[in-house]
Formats: C-alpha cells, structure tokens, sequence
C-alpha cells in the first residue's frame, strides 16, 4: 500500500448503533501506555536487533531497571524499528488522528502560551493542535460503546484552544491533562507544582495528593486503576490513554528506587533520571497486575510506547550518548531522536479466547519490520470494528500481519518526519525507504545552499558513515521521493528571510551531483 493513505466508508455517522457489530462484552479493553520522551535504549530490554530479529544487548541495557517491560515483551512482541514524531506534540497528534505530521500540521511541540513556530518555520503551523471536530482516536471508540479516559499528560492543543483539555476531544475522563507539556514538579510535597515548582507548569486535578509524597508516576497510575474500576463497574469496555509526565524534566530523583543507582559513576542527573525510568515501570507493573486480580488480562490489550527519543542527560544532543549506540536524541534527524521503544501484547495470552482470536500476536519476538505511531489508529479502528471517515485520510496501516512476527513485503516500507523548526535539529526533513535514509536539511539564511545526507541502515544502523556523495543517483532518487511525499501530503515548507517560502531544491542537487 503506498504512502499508508487509508480510506474507509462512513456507515451511519451519527448513529451508535450502526457501529455496533458485537456486544460491549466482545470487545477488548485498550490501554495506551505512552511515556514522554523514554528513548529506544532507555530500558533493560534491548529492541535494538540483529536482521534476523535476535536481540542486541548493549551497556545502557545493562544500566536502566525495566523488570516489568521485560515481562511484558515475554507475553507480545516489540519492535526494533518503530518510528515516532520528532517531539511530543506531532507525535500525539500523529497517534489520535493516524495522520503524519506534515498532514495534520503540528510541526513543532506546542507552548502553551505563545506561538513557537521559530523564525523561519511555516506561518500556518497547527499551532492550536486537535480540534473537536477532528476524527481523533476517542471520538471514534465512544461510537462503538467505549468508555474513553485520559490519564496523565495530553499537550493537544495551546491554552484556550479547544485542544487544551482531553473531555473536548472526546474523551469522557480527563485526569490531569492540559496546555502543559512537562510538569512544574514530580513531588506531592510541591503539589506538582502548584504548591512549588514551576507554578505556569502545574499539574492539575490531583489535589488529592497535594502535601502527600506520592510520586507523580504513582499518583497517576492510581488514578488510571480507579477510573478502569468505574468502567468495569459500568459493564463497559473502556480506552485508557494513560500518557505519564515521566520521563520528561525536570529529573527528580524518585527516592523509591535511587538506592539502586547509589553506587554508579554517572552523574546525579542521569541517576535521577534513572528513578524516573523504574517509575514508570512499576506503574506498568500495577496495571498489569491490576488486570490480572479483575480478571480481565485477557481481553484487555495493552500497547506500550515512547513519544519521541530519549531525552536522558548522558552527552549531547547529537552525538552517541544516550540513546547509544544510536545517534542522537529527542529532537534530532537522526535514529536515536526517532525511534522509540514499542511493545504490543494482551494483558494474558489466552489461546481460544475469541477476542484474542481477532488479534493474534506472537509471544518474546522482535520483528524487524517498520512500524510508525500513525499505525495504531488503523489498527485499533480495525479491532474494534470502528469506521473511519472517508474524509479523514490515513497515512498509517493496520500493524496486524507484522504482530505475529512474520513480514509483510506489502506493507508500506517508507517513514516521512518532518520538521520545519528550529530545534536540536533544524529545519529538516528525516525521509527512510527501505534500508535507505535521507536527511534533507533547508537553509533559511542561504536557501539557495541546502544541504542533505544518504545513510544504508542495513550496512551502518548507528549512522557512522554518511555517503550522499559516493550515491548520487540514489541520492537523487530518495530528494525526488521525499519531495513527491511532501507535497501529497501537503506540507507547509519554512521560509527565509524575505518569509518566502522554502522548498526542496531539487535543481541545486542535479548540479551538484552531476
């Protein structure tokens, strides 16, 4: 399937009914686990892989604490390459909607108060985020009987757009989402910041905790199992987007598990950012355990995943620290800033349980096969038997036949991110076909001069060698490819100094590599 365009017929839009093809009780329950800024090395259990789907266990492995991820891993299957945004809100938008972010237009991470498209980026950038008229994710599960709660973190939309709060999208809960894209404080002692901290970042909706020292992570993962209580108790089958603040800064030290990194040589950043890490893994630990003592690990589907790379304090931004041996992280063009840990598995594989039948996922492998973050919405739009508008295209693919672990060859084997803003890595466009990875980097203050580089990820998957040069034609190849995909996608390009706008300079490269 090219460019992951999906279409689906409309089949009685406003009428709940018409979407209802099985009884609540037959469909499965659905957890979305996203962690904020967690990087594809920041965990005990390796994704990186050799071709063949065996595991490559590297030192930062060997550092970070992810028992619970492990076991998860155990019971699904995870990806090696599993692509997300460039920052936090095109990655969110791109999972509710299933739109890449040249598509739906939130280029950049959203501030809440102020428009943050930079100097040269695009004069139109979504800046306000999700709207309640887009056909995002909890829109389209309340029509098949849904119970739709968000828990944690949303950075949907700026402040007094209607994407600030979750309950305008959709959602029937929202817990302790806002504008806000990091927390004013981790600590119940500061209020998470509405006592101390960072008072404009302060979480809201926990007051409960406030003066406690109940941990963010943990606050949140209890009022995520409280919320599931309520739907069971509803007979409802219920979505979860349970989006923690960790492990974004500030880094704290969660001091329930900082006795384990007491001992090491890293700095106390990377410690703190450590705890941070455990954190959110016990939390995954308590909902798996909380769905095994309701008796509903079986028809509950758990996807767990980052929003972007890493963001730990171990060395720059562009360099092989910490996402090593990856280069790079969040923010960045390269692979470290990109890819992001992804697990898929149910709650307790079952064999006959029919839900799982709908499903089926191997257990303890890896595929090696690419998948994006616009897949989940195909994906479970397709679980549950939800249509998606035939005015909301698609540019994810239903992930079913890579959960087995087998490949596909039809599936669509090309990631376009784009990024038009100036950040760790600026004004760029990151596009990958096959082996081969294309960065093509605008030049607002010399448009005339862009620059680009030609990775093989098959031959050099930490991209140490970069060989535009010794590949012209391929180079070639891959600028006209991405340039044809921006514009189907209909991307709104930076500008230069005159605030005209920037696109691809296919001409300045045949010259070039004539």
């Amino acid at each position: 399937m090219n460019n992951r365009i999906v279409s689906r017929s409309l089949m009685g839009a406003l009428c709940s009914a018409c979407f209802t093809t099985v009884s609540a009780q037959e469909r499965p329950n659905i957890i979305v686990f996203l962690v904020d800024d967690m990087g594809l090395m920041d965990t005990s259990l390796p994704f990186d892989a050799d071709e063949n789907g065996n595991p490559l266990r590297h030192p930062l492995n060997d550092w970070y604490r992810t028992p619970n991820m492990e076991r998860l891993a155990q019971t699904g299957i995870r990806f090696s390459t599993f692509y997300a945004q460039s920052v936090s809100s095109p990655s969110r938008t791109s999972l509710m909607t299933g739109q890449n972010a040249t598509r739906h237009r939130t280029t950049n991470w959203i501030n809440a108060e102020s428009n943050n498209r930079n100097q040269y980026g695009p004069y139109d950038w979504n800046w306000n985020g999700l709207s309640q008229n887009d056909w995002i994710l909890p829109r389209l599960l309340k029509q098949q009987g849904y119970k739709t709660i968000h828990v944690g973190k949303a950075h949907f939309g700026r402040q007094g757009s209607e994407g600030e709060f979750p309950q305008n999208l959709g959602f029937d809960v929202n817990i302790a989402g806002s504008a806000i894209g990091h927390p004013g404080s981790y600590l119940g002692e500061e209020g998470y910041g509405n006592i101390k901290g960072q008072k404009e970042r302060a979480v809201p909706g926990l007051e409960k905790y406030h003066g406690s020292d109940t941990f963010l992570t943990e606050a949140l993962t209890l009022e995520a199992l409280a919320e599931m209580d309520k739907a069971i108790d509803e007979r409802r089958p219920f979505y979860l987007n349970l989006a923690h603040y960790a492990v974004h800064d500030p880094f704290p030290s969660d001091k329930r598990f900082a006795a384990h990194y007491a001992d090491s040589d890293k700095s106390d950043r990377a410690k703190a950012y450590a705890t941070l890490i455990e954190g959110m893994d016990k939390s995954l630990g308590d909902v798996i355990d909380y769905l095994e003592r309701k008796g509903i690990a079986e028809n509950t589907l758990i996807i767990f995943m980052g929003d972007n790379g890493g963001d730990a304090p171990l060395g720059p931004s562009r360099g092989y620290a910490s996402s090593a041996p990856f280069r790079g992280k969040k923010g960045s063009e390269f692979e470290g800033g990109m890819r992001v840990p992804f697990i898929i598995s149910w709650g307790k594989p079952a064999k006959g349980n029919p839900i799982q039948a709908t499903l089926p996922i191997a257990s303890g492998k890896i595929q090696t096969q690419m998948g994006t973050i616009m897949d989940i919405y195909p994906t479970l739009a397709s679980l549950t038997g939800a249509q998606i508008p035939t005015d909301h295209p698609v540019d994810g693919e239903n992930l079913k036949p890579l959960l087995t672990g087998q490949h596909d060859e039809s599936m669509d084997n090309s990631f376009l991110m784009y990024f038009p803003h100036n950040h760790r890595g600026s004004y760029f466009t990151v596009y990958r076909e096959g082996d081969w990875k294309l960065v093509y980097y605008y030049n607002p203050e010399h448009a005339e001069r862009p620059d680009c580089l030609l990775y093989n990820l098959k031959e050099d998957p930490y991209e140490r060698q970069e060989i535009s040069s010794e590949n012209p034609a391929k180079t070639l190849e891959m600028l006209k490819r991405m340039t044809a995909r921006l514009e189907k996608e209909g991307a709104l390009y930076p500008v230069d100094f005159d605030g005209q706008e920037i696109r691809p300079n296919l001409d300045y490269f045949e010259r070039r590599f004539k």
